[in-house]
This record gives C-alpha cells, structure tokens and sequence, in this order.
C-alpha cells in the first residue's frame, strides 16, 4: 500500500509503520515520487493550495485524505467520491490558544507601539503609560470547538468573564443565534470557527456594528469568515480595533488598507506554525495510518465541513 507524506522528517515521527506500507515523500504537487495513481492514503503539505487539492483527481487509488491543518475549507467537498477526508483537529489547540492570547495581551498592552518605539530608541513612558488590560474583560468566542475549549482554558488564569457560541447551543455554550444580544456586552470578541456556507460572511456588517465602542476582534479562523469591506469600514472610524492572523485576500496585498491602521495588529496566518507542529501532526497521522492498515475506523472525519 502506497502512502505518501510532505517531509522527509516525518518517516522518523510517525511511529512504526505496518510493513506492507510503502511510504514516499511527495512535498510538492509538481514533484512527485512515483505515479499518484495507486496512492491510497495521502498527506498533503500544511495548508496546500489549490494545486494539491486538484491532484486528487488523478488518483484512483485513493482512499484516505488526511491534512495537517485543522482548516479543511480548501478540500471539503472538492474530493472524489469514496476518499474519506479527515482534518488534524487537536494538533493546533495549543499553538493556535497561544497566539490569541499573545494577540489580546499584545494588542490591550500595546506591544506594537512599544516595539516602534524601539525601533526609534525612544523611551516613551508617558506616550503609552498606562495602557488598557484583560483583567476584567468579558471575552466572547466564537466557536466551541477544541480551539476554542483551550482559548478559554488559557483565558481561565486572566480574571475574565468568558462566554462562549457554537451553531448551536448545550450546556454553556450559547447559540450563534444569540450573538447579537451577547456581542454589545463583549470586550473581546475572538472568532475561531471553520470556513464552511454558514461561516462565510459571518463577520459582516450587523455583526461588527453590533461590536461595543473600544471593543477587540480577534480572528485565528480563515480570512473569508469576516467580510473584509465591511471590517474595513468599521475599523477605519477607530470604533473598535482587530487583532488578524487571517485575512481576504491573502496573502495581504503591501497596498491594503488594514496595514496602515493603527487599532490593527497582523500577523500572517502562522497561528499554528511551531517547532512543535510536526511532532504532534506525525504523531496523528501515524495513528490514523495504523487504523486504516488494521481496517478500524479513523478519527476526525470531516463530515458537513466539520
């Protein structure tokens, strides 16, 4: 059975591997190994583009997909039938919690400004001094899925009053719904939910204008779930600010208008990118590559784009 994975590394982190798996390293799409067309299972590179999903067509043999991201917008619904896609919900939790809690930390304490600040050797005390904080905050996510679960485990130490949403409700877990009675009362609002037809657009314009004056947004999602005329518009009157590790376009054209806001703080899309990503991601697609050879079920199947 032929396997293929993006780093060579990965042979090493990946466990032991069943002896009738034939592994090859394909890392790009324009570079491959051996015939694609008897590749039954398949790892594509982190975050693969539109070249990668494409070159599922000319892979009969296949039968599992199985990402590195937990992102599965790009290959949902885009595979031939019978290819089981399963996304790497888990992997990014740590990393992914740890840049938005770096990005509200970093943006209520003005890092960027100190940071210029440095940059000119000037000791501005008294141009920054004192700066807001997340004591006593109310924070709302958006998405209650293992992301968001370890977002709020990390906001747990900060003193703040955390509500979170999901498409629907249980037990703590608001309805998306309800955002519009729960999003005034919000000091920062943190949207972590998978791009999927409902998602799309989910941050447009009643969403924003329901925002409260001085208000964070915070988005470690994908770029397409916040509408980006309608953030630009809200953003440019200085009413509330934004903290982005994704945007629409993206990359970001030098030209966009959001690099030059001062109530913005970019990053680019690198919430999960750590020394620690490949260890975890081996780890679990070494799991799921054990299952599929013993003929058990696999984990994290993406099912409605979920």
């Amino acid at each position: 059975m032929k396997v293929w994975i993006p780093h060579t590394h990965g042979r090493d982190l990946l466990g032991p591997v069943p002896s009738e798996v034939t592994l090859e390293i394909a890392e790009r799409p324009d570079q491959l190994p051996s015939d694609p067309g008897d590749v039954a299972f398949w790892v594509p590179p982190f975050l693969a583009q539109a070249d990668s999903v494409q070159l599922a067509a000319k892979m009969p043999g296949l039968r599992v997909v199985q990402l590195l991201s937990a992102g599965a917008d790009a290959w949902y619904g885009q595979l031939p039938a019978g290819v089981a896609l399963h996304d790497a919900r888990g992997v990014h939790d740590s990393s992914t919690a740890e840049w938005v809690l770096t990005a509200i930390l970093s943006y209520l304490r003005d890092f960027p400004g100190f940071a210029r600040a440095q940059a000119r050797r000037e000791w501005s005390y008294s141009s920054f001094a004192p700066t807001d904080e997340l004591a006593g905050k109310h924070v709302l996510i958006v998405g209650a899925g293992s992301i968001g679960a370890a977002v709020r485990a990390r906001l747990a130490p900060f003193e703040v009053t955390v509500t979170s949403v999901a498409r629907s409700a249980r037990d703590g877990v608001h309805p998306v719904s309800a955002l519009p009675t729960l999003l005034p009362a919000a000091d920062v609002v943190v949207v972590i939910v998978p791009l999927t037809a409902e998602t799309r657009g989910l941050v447009g314009r009643d969403f924003l204008a329901a925002m409260k004056d001085g208000a964070l947004l915070v988005n470690a999602a994908r770029g397409p779930v916040a509408d980006t005329d309608a953030l630009v518009a809200a953003l440019s009157s200085g009413r509330i600010g934004a903290a982005v590790d994704v945007t629409e376009p993206e990359p970001l054209p030098a030209e966009h208008p959001l690099w030059e806001m001062p109530n913005v703080l970019i990053t680019p899309h690198v919430a999960g990118s750590v020394r620690g990503l490949h260890p975890r991601a081996y780890r679990l697609v070494g799991e799921q590559l054990r299952r599929f050879v013993a003929g058990e079920p696999l984990e994290n199947e993406v099912v409605g784009g979920y």
